[in-house]
């Protein structure tokens, strides 16, 4: 396995201009919006230089040799058979999301399934094709799994799609094997296409089974697109570049009538950083290593200095789901860790139905930058119990 370095936060302020590292004052510790503090991966950085350095840096019009290198992948990763001529190109995760949702309902009013606390931004999707959200919240005793008899329900109402997550985001969970089988007999039943974001499977646990929507939606006769990308495993966002996988023959007709722009807009830069991340592993194992012994410093540090939090382990990923409803933090309690302890994590209640009182923690970063974190979280923790114990006196 190759070695994994990260960059202390001090270089990072200085060196890196994203929002992680500008949207907030430097005393500030950032563990929100994905992005990783770990060094690039070397056969990535390769791969870009190379095309810098030969001019490769115009227009692409399909994805070329990133769909039969995306295939392989698959298929040694989880026995996934893709077919590399029903791959498309799209600029990234949400943009390819965004684009099939057009491509399959109407113009104006579509009902569109969300199962939160789920990734913000589909929220925002569905707005973008004028569309109402249909909400189906996961079932948090059941490990935040899919409501299979909610959704048979507003499925036989009538909607026009859905917009699965899996690996689920903000949870970290791997959708079950039986629970995506059933929601592909769902689907089949009430002919409801499934649009399903992975771009957290190739982050995987080594515990966790991670299971693709798309042999099971074939075998069922659903139509549905898979949509991922190398962003989040190799931390490419900035490349833009993400792929859209159609899982039978309907779904690869209705693909060609993607506008020619949704693949020219992708960049070629990040097409090479692709191959070169799918063919070479190694970096990605090693930052998967230190993001797992994150998970488990995070649950230590919390047991002993903040036991009111309650994280849910993830399967995959290096997003944390962190309940800290019993902490006396109120509905958002990332507001409060932001103004008062300095620390900023993603908001509860962003991710829809169920969010309150959570933060989204990201966990790729040096381990200190996690003690740091706890520390900041008690603080602020401690100093509200007293006000606690006054108000329930008061009660």
């Amino acid at each position: 396995m190759s070695q994994l370095s990260i960059r202390p936060i001090a270089r990072l302020r200085t060196e890196r201009s994203s929002i992680k590292w500008r949207r907030y004052a430097p005393d500030v510790l950032p563990l929100f919006v994905a992005e990783m503090d770990f060094e690039p991966c070397g056969a990535i950085v390769d791969a870009v230089s190379l095309a810098l350095a030969s001019g490769d840096t115009g227009y692409l019009d399909g994805p070329g040799p990133l769909a039969p290198a995306f295939a392989e992948f698959a298929e040694r990763s989880w026995g996934w058979h893709v077919n590399p001529d029903r791959i498309h190109l799209a600029t990234d995760v949400t943009v390819g999301l965004v684009e099939t949702l057009r491509v399959l309902v109407p113009p104006v009013g579509a009902r569109v399934v969300l199962t939160p606390p789920v990734y913000a931004p589909f929220y925002e999707m569905v707005g973008e094709v004028q569309g109402s959200v249909v909400e189906v919240p996961l079932v948090e005793a059941s490990e935040w799994s899919l409501d299979l008899e909610r959704l048979e329900r507003v499925f036989a109402e009538g909607v026009d799609a859905m917009l699965l997550c899996n690996p689920q985001n903000p949870t970290g969970r791997c959708h079950s094997r039986q629970s995506l089988e059933a929601l592909a007999e769902l689907a089949a039943r009430y002919d409801v296409p499934i649009l399903s974001d992975e771009v957290h499977a190739p982050l995987s646990h080594p515990d966790a089974v991670f299971t693709p929507f798309a042999p099971l939606a074939e075998a069922a006769g659903v139509e549905s697109f898979t949509v991922t990308s190398a962003s989040k495993a190799w931390n490419l966002a900035a490349l833009k570049c993400a792929w859209i996988v159609a899982a039978g023959e309907r779904a690869a007709d209705d693909l060609t009538r993607l506008p020619e722009e949704v693949a020219a807009r992708t960049s070629i830069l990040g097409l090479h950083a692709s191959i070169a991340a799918l063919d070479d592993t190694e970096w990605r194992d090693a930052a998967l290593a230190q993001i797992t012994a994150n998970v488990d410093l995070l649950a230590a540090e919390l047991g002993e200095h903040v036991p009111e939090a309650r994280l849910v382990r993830p399967d995959a990923g290096y997003l944390l789901w962190l309940d800290l409803r019993d902490a006396g933090l109120g509905d958002d309690p990332a507001a409060v860790l932001r103004d008062v302890g300095r620390v900023a994590f993603n908001s509860g209640p962003t991710f829809g139905t169920g969010g309150a009182g959570f933060v989204r923690v990201n966990l790729a970063c040096d381990p200190s930058t996690i003690v740091e974190a706890v520390q900041r979280i008690a603080s602020v923790v401690r100093a509200r119990r007293p006000l606690e114990l006054a108000e329930a006196a008061a009660r």
